[in-house]
Formats: structure tokens, sequence, C-alpha cells
């Protein structure tokens, strides 16, 4: 785990489903020690979004995770060796009846994570790391 200079963390992680809570917490405690109490539960959201994301295109392998600020406020981003970036489902209205709840098929009911992290930030994107992977970020101003 890295600190900078300005207060940033970034930290190399194993891309599994135990990441996101370690990612959250660490997260937490940032975004506590800044003071930004009041944006906290959507960067948590965020940061989970992100994570499981990346843990899912790279399982067992590096990812980063990266939390920053600035004077537009905070920028959340994880980097993950995949190719291309990930897209979001098509959006369309969902009822109950919709969803598969059975046990085998109850975790193919995801895929809208990254329209929560469009919805919950003021800009998000994706950009091709010059030495390999990809970063996915997103912006919050508090």
């Amino acid at each position: 785990m890295v600190m900078t200079a300005t207060g940033d963390l970034i930290i190399s992680l194993l891309g599994t489903p135990a990441t996101v809570g370690l990612a959250r917490t660490l997260a937490d405690a940032w975004m506590r020690k800044w003071d930004y109490f009041h944006i906290l539960d959507d960067a948590l959201l965020i940061v989970s979004e992100l994570i499981t994301n990346a843990a899912h295109a790279t399982p067992h392998k590096e990812i980063r995770f990266q939390l920053s600020r600035d004077a537009q406020g905070i920028i959340i981003a994880v980097w993950d060796s995949g190719i291309g970036a990930p897209r979001p489902r098509p959006l369309r209205q969902i009822t109950l009846e919709d969803l598969d709840l059975s046990e085998e098929a109850f975790d193919d009911n995801g895929g809208w994570g990254l329209h929560i992290v469009q919805a919950l930030s003021v800009r998000c994107g994706a950009t091709q790391d010059p030495s390999g992977g990809k970063w996915i970020w997103a912006r919050m101003v508090p």
C-alpha cells in the first residue's frame, strides 16, 4: 500500500471476492479522514462495483485500487489487466418477475453496476493504460 504525499491511496490487490471488502474498508478510512461523510455511502458503493468488475474480469490476478482527491473532488479508480472496457447492460424496466431467483441462476441477475456508478458520479469512464490493461474511474464532487 502506498500513501502519496498528498494523502492519496494506491494499493495492489488480488482479484478475489474478498478484495471488495478490503477495498471498501480502506476507502471508508480515507473518506472519513478527508471528512467526506456526506458522500461516503455512495463512494463505497462505487468502490464495490468497480472492484467487483475488475476481480470478475481478471480473477486471481493483480488489480490496483486508487482513491485520490483534488480541487474538483475525489477520483475512485481501479486498474486491471483485462482487455477492453466493460459495457453496461442496456437499460430496461425490470420487475421481480423478470429475475430468476433460483439458486443456480441467482448471481446471473447482476450486470447493473456500471449504471449505478454512472448515476452516483459526476463523470466516469475507462482509460487504456499505456503499459497494459485499463483504468475504470469515477469522479465524485463533495
